[in-house]
């Protein structure tokens, strides 16, 4: 059974906090546990390509399923097999009766953050900032007729879950990083982390990534290392346009991120933005 975890100060390495996080519970959206459910209870009527697509749209179940199905593959003796690299492929992996007697009643993210209005709402920012992300990144994909384009939403999505779990398993600190930012709109994310936590959340979510084998592809797709790679500036672009418009279209980033988006669909600046909200 994994640990429940509350952190109210930081650790002192980035090796503590990843087996802090390793080995911590991962709640998901009440939603997401809502319908397993109703699902578990009609189990013969449940196709692998409805249980993805229900699972794809929760940052966390997603991360727990391509987490269990890496494990799942690298117990097995078969080195021929290749990643599921989407939630849909692990499931014909693991099988629909193995994956829910694996995936018991989940705990939600509503019920770990009752006590918490604050984080709650924090988090449900990054988890809307995700999605966002991951709708903008498919279409940017969709517009390069890029066969990874179900990848690239995953690596959209996921590209944050690192401060997902922060904010799960140690809301206290999340909410000193986005005080500091909301007091500074200037200060960057990396030194708002570092300030707070010694780490920067993105070395926490590789060491994450590493840790539990997720897919190859899809940590390629979500490290910062190969910006040049048109999969890479789908995803860099995407988590950037979402988090510059959070609050608004008008942020001063905004008519960079169009420019860099503009160019990488080859697209006038104009069309990029019409394109943008469209997927909004």
């Amino acid at each position: 059974m994994p640990d429940r975890l509350r952190l109210t100060t930081p650790l002192p390495t980035l090796q503590a906090w990843a087996d802090a996080f390793t080995h911590a519970e991962i709640p998901v959206l009440s939603e997401t546990a809502e319908a397993l459910e109703l699902m578990r209870a009609t189990e013969d009527d449940v196709d692998a390509h409805g249980l993805g697509e229900l699972i794809a749209t929760d940052p966390l179940m997603t991360l727990k399923v391509l987490a269990s199905a890496s494990e799942l593959k690298r117990g097995r003796s078969s080195g021929l097999r290749a990643d599921a690299e989407t939630v849909t492929a692990a499931i014909v992996l693991m099988g629909i009766t193995p994956f829910f007697r694996n995936f018991g009643p989940q705990p939600t993210l509503e019920a770990v953050l009752a006590d918490d209005d604050e984080a709650l709402l924090g988090l449900s920012r990054v988890l809307q900032r995700a999605e966002r992300a991951s709708r903008y990144a498919l279409g940017f994909a969709a517009h390069r007729a890029d066969p990874d384009a179900a990848i690239i939403h995953n690596a959209a999505l996921l590209h944050d879950f690192a401060e997902m779990l922060l904010w799960v398993h140690a809301p206290a600190l999340a909410l000193q990083i986005a005080r500091l930012q909301d007091g500074d709109r200037t200060l960057r994310s990396a030194v708002a982390q570092r300030q707070v936590l010694g780490i920067v959340l993105a070395d926490l979510e590789h060491a994450l990534m590493t840790r539990w084998h997720l897919p190859a592809l899809l940590t390629h797709i979500t490290s910062e290392q190969h910006e040049r790679d048109p999969q890479v500036r789908c995803v860099q672009l995407a988590v950037r346009v979402a988090r510059h418009t959070a609050r608004g279209w008008d942020d001063a980033a905004v008519p960079d991120d169009l420019h860099d988006i503009a160019a990488l669909l080859n697209l006038s600046e104009a069309h990029a933005l019409k394109l943008l909200r469209e997927f909004d």
